[in-house]
């Protein structure tokens, strides 16, 4: 079992959505079943949906049952795990709905408390604002926010001025699940401590770099929010600049939270601002179509409810160039959308080709050197590399084989994303989460972006659900001779 973690309150607002029993609450029951979390510790739902202690115990245990992973679910652990469970009815924007929360919280009121703001990020402000009237701020409180932070930059300013009134910046912890997957974390692992991949980092050796996080899953049901949203504001101006930062971010001084993010926001002041004739020539933004998956017809996304008309984007791919000595003219392709062929996220490091090959393969260089990270659905690390084709053949021929750099996990159960983050938050660990200058930094690149797609200056393209999305994008990165990696 692991060391037990220190006492602490975690209240969970919004704790009856679907993030809340899909990731938060599965997460926790692990790390009180593991000894991650202290079984003295109290999580708290704060939902506007009135209901008994006995009530709230039995939807978790179902939605448990639904969403743990085939086996987890044991009842025995249950039994202890909802004696950690509690429920208090709150009104987010009703300050005088705050009583029952303040009555539980006062009975224990040295604890680290964590208020976890799985809500619409409308309510961050009103949320911390009561939870300050009520004087339930201490020093070691904390403050979790979901994402998005704003549709842009200004938005994202209002909120973050709005929480900061009541936590200071060390104390706010912007998630970005993405960062808590052992494959995510280990880029710097790899980067940092294998001195044959330190010398190679760079624009000397590295030809390009792809991102993809693709879904095969549609809106179905989430409209009302994602049309607010699309693929740049909802996946690549975060999740997908989050992993370019890794990749491309310089060796930090050491893993204090700070000298990592100091890296990070390097990278992202470091991006080429696209002009209005970069953003025609290298960005793309599609919407689906009715289509296929699986053998089986889906509806386009503007057959959804009010979104008939809609121009919200749920594909999109860019190339994104970064003006500094170490990747100048590496181009880094970015691409994300909804209902593609597969689900898949992956970054590729694209290494150069010999400068001349010896091999007899028709006169053509074929060293494909690649490191491909996997993220899912299955979280793979491999290394794409040049071998001799066995046999007496009076040429040397090559073939790509293939090493593998992952881990062997001889655990029964692999730690989500949400556990590493919910562990860190407990241990007051910041590291993994967006600093305020990262946001802002991401919010000032992507703005450009999004205001000249606003204005249609790239036009709306469309593909076929269950496919790899418009010809566009494949061609954005094709008229730079390269192909995506899964063609």
């Amino acid at each position: 079992m692991a060391e037990v973690e220190s006492l602490c309150d975690i209240v969970i607002f919004g704790g009856h959505g679907d993030l809340a029993f899909r990731k938060l609450m599965p997460a926790l029951y692990h790390l009180s079943n593991n000894g991650y979390l202290n079984k003295e510790s109290r999580i708290i739902t704060a939902t506007r949906v009135s209901m008994s202690n006995e009530a709230h115990c039995d939807l978790v245990k179902v939605k448990l049952e639904e969403f743990l992973e085939e086996g987890a679910f044991d009842e025995e652990k249950f039994n202890y795990f909802k004696e950690q469970l509690h429920v208090v009815i709150i009104d987010f924007g009703d300050n005088q709905s705050y009583k029952g929360l303040s009555t539980l919280l006062g009975n224990y009121p040295q604890r680290d408390r964590i208020n976890y703001l799985s809500t619409a990020p409308d309510f961050f402000g009103s949320i911390c604002q009561s939870l300050s009237k009520w004087e339930l701020i201490s020093p070691k409180s904390r403050v979790v926010l979901e994402k998005p932070i704003g549709r842009d930059l200004d938005s994202s300013r209002v909120i973050n001025v709005e929480v900061l009134k009541y936590f200071e910046e060390s104390q706010i912890y912007r998630i970005d699940h993405y960062l808590g997957k052992d494959t995510v974390q280990n880029i710097m692992a790899l980067r940092f401590s294998n001195r044959f991949f330190m010398p190679l980092w760079d624009a000397n050796n590295i030809d390009h770099v792809q991102i993809t996080v693709a879904e095969s899953v549609g809106v179905e049901g989430r409209w009302g929010y994602y049309d607010d949203y699309g693929a740049m504001r909802d996946m690549i101006q975060n999740h997908l600049m989050q992993l370019l930062c890794l990749v491309a971010m310089e060796p930090p001084c050491s893993l204090e939270a700070d000298s990592v993010r100091d890296e990070k926001v390097k990278v992202l002041r470091s991006l080429k601002m696209m002009t209005p004739a970069d953003i025609q020539q290298k960005t793309v933004r599609a919407q689906y179509s009715q289509g296929s998956i699986d053998g089986k017809p889906v509806p386009g996304y503007r057959e959804g409810v009010g979104v008939e008309e809609s121009t919200t984007e749920t594909f999109a791919a860019l190339r994104v160039d970064i003006n500094n000595w170490r990747w100048n003219g590496v181009p880094f392709y970015l691409r994300s959308g909804k209902r593609m062929r597969t689900r898949n996220s992956e970054i590729v490091i694209q290494f150069k080709t010999i400068p001349h090959s010896i091999f007899a393969n028709e006169g053509r260089c074929i060293s494909e050197n690649k490191l491909v990270i996997s993220l899912q659905p299955k979280e793979s690390i491999q290394l794409k590399l040049m071998n001799k084709i066995p046999g007496l053949s009076e040429e040397m021929r090559l073939q790509q084989v293939e090493l593998e750099l992952n881990t062997p996990l001889n655990m029964s159960h692999k730690p989500t994303a949400y556990e590493r983050l919910f562990l860190d938050v407990i241990r007051a660990n910041p590291t993994l989460f967006m600093r305020l200058d990262e946001v802002e930094a991401a919010w000032k690149w992507a703005d450009v972006i999004l205001d000249a797609w606003a204005e249609n200056q790239v036009p709306m393209k469309s593909y076929s659900a269950g496919t790899d999305g418009p010809t566009a994008g494949i061609q954005l990165i094709a008229r730079d001779g390269r192909s995506w990696h899964d063609e």
